[in-house]
């Protein structure tokens, strides 16, 4: 039990580690194209060890979040899951780190502010999605290429993201796709929680996967072998914090 113990917390830091580090990568080029008063330049080790400090701050609250809150490995729980992607949100608020949902944002402002055709742009939200590991259940996707084709077959040649004429007629298919699916502006809220609660679904399913190879390792050992394996949602990590 002390072994899996020590592999989910080992996770749950890589977890908020990572999450921690790239909000600090996220902050640089802010700080470099702000039309503010430069700030004062720092020296490599100076700017390296408060890099450090901000990275170490974030992550002990994360920690002394954890360190009070129980989370349930149990990912066909949704009771469980709800509750474990209440945790992981309180951690982000306290810790100042971004959600998914900012983070795809942030992805897909760096990744295309640079590209000037529509296709290319499509193709990379495209990228970014299967990456990200998040399902196109309603066919979206197709759909929006489907309205490019329609529009560059009308306009007769590539679609330019500063053509304004060409763009208004393209978002105005997408509307349409919006439409006939069902799909408003004013949920997306709502479908930012979906995505949070599939995510942390995700998560406890990696927790609980390491936490049965933890336990079927430690079982294979001579001092454990006549133990019973514990039940996973059993298992409190706040024990072990």
């Amino acid at each position: 039990m002390a072994a899996s113990a020590s592999r989910l917390v080992s996770r749950s830091k890589q977890v908020f580690a990572g999450q921690a580090i790239f909000q600090q990568e996220r902050m640089v080029p802010v700080r470099f194209f702000s039309k503010e008063a430069a700030p004062v330049a720092l020296k490599g080790d100076e700017m390296l060890k408060n890099i450090f400090l901000e990275v170490k701050n974030k992550f002990q609250t994360a920690l002394g979040v954890l360190r009070k809150e129980k989370i349930t490995i149990d990912p066909e729980d949704p009771a469980a899951v709800s509750q474990y992607a209440k945790v992981m949100k309180t951690v982000r608020e306290k810790a100042n780190l971004f959600s998914e949902s900012e983070r795809i944002k942030y992805t897909i402002q760096t990744r295309t502010q640079d590209i000037p055709d529509a296709r290319t742009y499509l193709s990379t939200l495209q990228e970014i999605r299967v990456k990200r590991g998040i399902s196109d259940d309603l066919g979206v996707e197709d759909l929006m290429f489907e309205a490019l084709d329609k529009v560059e077959n009308e306009i007769r040649k590539p679609l330019l993201r500063n053509d304004k004429k060409g763009m208004d007629v393209l978002l105005a298919e997408f509307d349409k796709i919006n439409k006939k699916l069902g799909i408003q502006k004013e949920d997306l809220p709502k479908y930012e929680v979906q995505l949070e609660l599939k995510i942390a679904k995700a998560q406890l399913e990696e927790l609980k996967k390491d936490a049965l190879e933890a336990m079927e390792t430690q079982k294979k050992r001579e001092e454990f072998k006549d133990e019973e394996m514990v039940d996973v949602k059993s298992l409190d990590i706040r024990n072990f914090l």
